[in-house]
């Protein structure tokens, strides 16, 4: 009688296979069509295009045409495309995001929201990625969450006609600012089917609950964009790696295990100053981190099946940070940071 042969676990994908991007909000200095060269030399596989006064205005003349362009342009450079839509002052001259979908009148954002739907198509995005943004001092909860409500169901209903993936963002700040409200914001819409999540890594160690892997897997089902930085706990603030308190090799672990096929795009947008040096930097930190937690993952199968495999390790043993219920969240800018 033969011997039974040590249980293996299914093949999981590998971390060294995440696409990564990079977001052309940190290279606000930068011609577009310069930007996208510069990532594609450095091996960036996509980008996170932020629609802004020079990254493809969505308001400016010539739209079609000049969507038309960037679309050559990333299929020259095989680039993949995700829409972002945190611009700061590209709606108000004055006012840092304004108006959103909570301010009285939000018709500016909704059909900035539209183009960015449309633009999305166009360019064949993988995801449209958009936030609810900061409650207004003279709005009532209860009235910037209704006007939330029907803001996203206006920019659902295009998606669907477009055939296009939304990405909603939970932001620290923001109406929306943690994976619990975005929860609650798909089932006030009916749970639509393009309504996925876009999760900021940093994001989760700022805020979430949960450990950072542990938010990856938590939202899995619903993952369509990714976006990747440092931060510190309770402190909104965009970090390069290792400058803040994130193990990397266990949230790119995570993000093989829920087999994530989507861009995970580097988000620093406040390094244009010196986007080439920082771009290059963050490629080669996320590689190394990629090649550690496949190596961490042979490493556990071979320990748990007594002979070597290219099987990861479930994320949650890999898991090393902060589990704190709740955090009072700090913005070194003025009191309160919103990218």
């Amino acid at each position: 009688m033969t011997a039974p042969q040590p249980r293996q676990a299914p093949p999981a994908a590998d971390a060294r296979t995440l696409r990564l991007g990079y977001g052309t909000n940190g290279f606000a200095n930068h011609r577009l069509d310069d930007a996208l060269a510069v990532l594609a030399d450095l091996g960036y596989v996509g980008v996170a295009l932020t629609l802004d006064h020079d990254h493809l205005d969505p308001f400016a003349p010539g739209l079609t045409r000049r969507i038309a362009a960037v679309g050559r342009r990333l299929s020259a450079l095989g680039l993949a495309v995700v829409i972002e839509t945190g611009t700061r002052y590209l709606l108000d001259p004055w006012h840092k995001h304004a108006p959103t979908l909570l301010h009285d009148d939000p018709t500016r954002r909704i059909e900035f929201l539209r183009r960015a739907v449309r633009i999305g198509a166009d360019l064949g995005a993988e995801a449209v990625s958009f936030w609810a943004g900061v409650r207004p001092d003279a709005v009532p909860a209860q009235s910037a969450w209704d006007r939330l409500v029907a803001g996203c169901a206006t920019v659902v209903d295009a998606a669907d006609a477009a055939g296009v993936t939304l990405g909603f963002e939970p932001e620290p700040g923001m109406l929306v600012e943690d994976i619990a409200g975005w929860r609650r914001l798909r089932a006030a819409l009916g749970d639509p089917g393009r309504f996925g999540i876009t999760l900021d890594i940093g994001h989760c160690r700022c805020l979430e609950p949960w450990p950072v892997p542990q938010c990856v897997a938590e939202v899995a089902e619903h993952l369509v964009n990714v976006q990747i930085d440092d931060m510190r706990r309770g402190v909104h603030e965009h970090l390069e790696f290792g400058s803040g308190e994130i193990d990397f090799p266990p949230v790119l672990a995570a993000l093989a295990q829920a087999d994530y096929r989507g861009l995970v795009a580097v988000e620093l947008p406040r390094d244009s100053h010196a986007a080439p040096a920082v771009a290059a930097r963050s490629i080669e930190f996320l590689r190394a981190a990629a090649a550690t937690a496949a190596a961490r993952s042979a490493t556990a199968s071979t320990a748990a099946t007594g002979r070597p495999t290219k099987d990861e390790a479930p994320a949650g043993a890999l898991c090393s940070a902060s589990t704190d219920a709740t955090v009072a969240v700090r913005y070194p800018d003025r009191g309160r940071r919103v990218e």
